[in-house]
């Protein structure tokens, strides 16, 4: 592919202890068709302890620095201060661009001046990933919850649509034009979104980079044009169950513990909660969905949504009551 034109490029990608996966990232940014003397790759490390940094030497790495923080969304805001280029890309450690043209196929949207930031429509569906990351790509969130609230973040098969939130859509061929409003906002801002570094610089993003707070200062600021461009990006995921449910008490734990940063709040989705609750009580509406769903892409790991489903609500459950007994044992200690 003939990129029409070429803006330069600094890609953030935080890590922290991902042997597991950089190296396979890494490779797939390496292999586009993008020109290199463009690209300025940006490593924010969290205090690696096994081979992460041993590997990220072997690529064409512009800097890697440290992140005392440890946590992703404290990294970014370090690299985005050093970023010099036109264009800002975020890349996850977990994350593989699916084409050598994906890159440029990104950029693209950035011709129309109104657009301020692309994202995938889509996470990257292979057959040859493991049952975990194959769900999630199908789902278009990493949470069973999403698509009973709407929050689904790509394209989602059990829904067969991309977003639920109102906004204008204008279908451009090679991506879908979006004009968003600040009252309601679709999940964006995470693993393969691109930003002008103009439009970052005139919004807040420390000390914590959030993607939905970013999305919603940028809209607030008038960046409110966006483009979901037709290619998707893998998101690889550990296939064990237990990491699974980790990650999601990590994600309520970080809720808490970042609430007083936070300015973004998606509406509440009330009827969708009391649906998903409806739902996993009686069963039978679950194994319904998840028969459609595989009606559309047959792949036996959509049974992995029925305990899925249950393991989102023991998780959250779980997380939810150590922050309830943390906050009671500090207001018994007079600690704040």
């Amino acid at each position: 592919m003939t990129c029409l034109f070429e803006p330069t490029i600094t890609i953030v990608l935080p890590t922290y202890n991902s042997s597991r996966t950089i190296k396979l990232c890494l490779k797939s940014i390496q292999a586009q068709n993008y020109p290199k003397e463009k690209l300025k790759v940006i490593i924010v490390d969290g205090g690696s302890f096994d081979d992460t940094l041993e590997i990220c030497t072997l690529f064409d790495v512009y800097k890697i620095v440290k992140n005392p923080l440890i946590a992703e969304e404290a990294g970014k805001p370090i690299a985005i201060k050093m970023a010099d280029t036109d264009l800002i890309l975020f890349i996850d450690s977990d994350n593989i661009l699916s084409t050598r043209e994906w890159i440029s196929k990104m950029v693209q949207p950035f011709a129309d001046e109104q657009i301020v930031a692309t994202e995938p429509l889509y996470y990257h569906y292979r057959r040859s990933d493991g049952l975990l990351t194959r769900y999630v790509s199908l789902l278009g969130a990493d949470d069973a919850l999403d698509p009973y609230i709407g929050g689904y973040d790509r394209f989602c098969y059990l829904r067969n649509k991309w977003a639920e939130q109102p906004m204008t859509i204008e279908d451009k061929g090679e991506y879908l034009k979006i004009v968003l409003s600040s009252q309601s906002l679709p999940p964006m801002g995470a693993n393969g979104y691109m930003v002008r570094r103009q439009a970052m610089n005139q919004i807040l993003y420390t000390p914590l980079h959030i993607h939905t707070d970013t999305i919603y200062r940028l809209v607030k600021s008038g960046y409110n044009c966006m483009a979901k461009v037709k290619i998707g990006i893998v998101h690889l995921h550990s296939n064990n169950v237990t990491t699974f449910i980790r990650k999601k008490i990590r994600r309520i734990q970080k809720y808490y513990l970042w609430k007083k940063h936070r300015e973004y709040y998606p509406p509440r989705n009330t009827v969708g909660l009391q649906n998903f609750f409806l739902q996993a009580i009686f069963l039978l509406p679950i194994v319904m969905d998840v028969m459609r769903a595989y009606k559309r892409i047959p792949d036996r790991a959509w049974l992995f949504h029925i305990p899925a489903c249950y393991l989102t609500l023991l998780a959250y459950s779980v997380g939810i009551l150590q922050y309830l007994t943390s906050r009671l044992v500090r207001k018994i200690l007079g600690t704040t």
